[in-house]
């Protein structure tokens, strides 16, 4: 049996028995070795190297960062600073919980646990106005994929750190596409919400509130506005910035808001670690697995084959996102990222994409991952908050799938969306 024919049928065998991705990849990597003839400690050696890099500690920061100030009564704050302002609007609690979603975006660095933030406030709350749970679940899990769009984003660290891309320049690149997205997704919101009825009766506009929510909130605001100033000043590089986070964090969450306490932070500290760990062995198994798939040539030939179905760059492009969504379905975005940037990025560039442009579109692609079973995670955690099940989750989250695969064609077409404000903030 071929090195390569071993590794494409223990991991499909692994995925059709339900073993974890990670174990999956790292199984089908011994296999590989083994077949191969290679010393075991190639495995060891390469899973080392892979997390022995200085850009990935920011991963592990970010997440207890999101941690600390999803605990800390930041998330609560932010949401409070919307809400005097929706008045009787239709789907008013639906805007607020994407708007809100995109400001814990710019704190957490990651999808699932901005769906459980602001989720686990906003939920609640519009069932008790009568929104449906299946709507109230398909909102918040769309705003939540905001999270890796919106810098500072662990899937943009992870494209940076595999294609040598500039960090700071992704970051500054989803900016637009991130608030162009959220504002998409709030439009369809109010569609939905409109045609459904959902409306506050008893909500009024005021501006009061606002201002004294404002106050209160000022300093949950100013998180990502120190953590992005300080990256784009370049006062602090990015995986300093994730430090600066969780102090900020942790300063204001007990001497400003006071409201965690030492369970609070336990609690905060073994979430971070088990979510963290999980990230950092994909990354290990899934450049291992890679390492493996490049030693027989195969992403070569994949990149082959894609550049000879077409030689127009946006066709290119569109058959990439097709394949990358599908991809998305079935594989987590980290182990995506890993194991399709050396084999997709060498394609797009040669045809003239810009490798930051690219990135955007990759993170977009991986987004809808987040909305579609069977692996579906924002799903699946509003799915605990509301008590629906996935079927009906994922068929109220349709409309927002639509919306970010409209965002992805405009993305492709406009380049200048995303390259615009790196190219104002870098290239002077």
């Amino acid at each position: 049996m071929s090195v390569g024919l071993a590794i494409g049928v223990t991991f499909l065998v692994c995925l059709l028995l339900g073993v974890p991705i990670a174990t999956s990849m790292g199984l089908s990597a011994v296999v590989a070795i083994i077949i191969a003839g290679l010393p075991i400690t190639f495995l060891v050696q390469v899973m080392f190297e892979s997390l022995n890099s200085f850009p990935l500690i920011a991963i592990p920061l970010f997440i207890l960062a999101g941690g600390i100030m999803e605990r800390g009564g930041l998330s609560q704050r932010i949401v409070g600073i919307f809400m005097p302002l929706i008045g009787r609007t239709y789907g008013g609690l639906a805007i607020v919980t994407i708007l809100a979603c995109m400001f814990f975006a710019a704190i957490s660095g990651s999808g699932p646990p901005t769906v459980a933030a602001i989720g686990s406030i906003m939920i609640p709350s519009m069932l008790r106005q009568g929104y449906s749970p299946n709507f109230a679940g398909a909102v918040t899990a769309s705003g939540g994929t905001l999270g890796i769009l919106i810098p500072p984003s662990v899937p943009m660290i992870i494209y940076g750190v595999s294609s040598e891309t500039s960090i700071p320049r992704l970051f500054a690149a989803g900016i637009v596409p991130g608030i162009a997205v959220g504002l998409m997704l709030t439009a369809m919101a109010y569609f939905l919400s409109r045609r459904s009825g959902y409306r506050s009766a008893d909500a009024k506009m005021d501006f009061g509130a606002f201002l004294r929510a404002l106050k209160d909130g000022i300093w949950a605001l100013l998180a990502p506005v120190i953590i992005l100033g300080g990256i784009y000043t370049a006062v602090f590089t990015p995986t300093e910035s994730a430090v600066v986070a969780v102090v900020y964090g942790l300063l204001v969450s007990v001497f400003v808001y006071r409201e965690m306490t030492l369970k609070k932070l336990k609690e905060t500290f073994i979430f971070s670690a088990t979510i963290s760990g999980s990230v950092l062995v994909i990354i290990a198994t899934a450049t291992i697995f890679g390492q493996i798939l490049t030693l027989q040539n195969i992403p070569q030939d994949m990149a082959q084959w894609i550049s000879g179905l077409s030689d127009n760059k946006y066709v290119i492009l569109l058959i990439v996102c097709a394949l990358l969504i599908f991809i998305g379905m079935w594989m987590d975005t980290i182990a995506q990222i890993i194991l399709l940037t050396p084999v997709l990025l060498p394609v797009v560039t040669a045809m003239g994409v810009d490798p930051v442009h690219f990135g955007i579109i990759f993170v977009l692609c991986c987004e809808i991952g987040f909305l579609t079973p069977p692996l579906g995670v924002n799903l699946f955690v509003a799915m605990r908050l509301t008590g629906c099940s996935i079927e009906s989750l994922s068929k109220s989250a349709l409309p927002y799938v639509f919306v970010l695969i409209a965002a992805i064609v405009i993305m492709v077409f406009v380049p200048e969306i995303t390259l615009w404000m790196p190219s104002l903030m870098y290239d002077r």
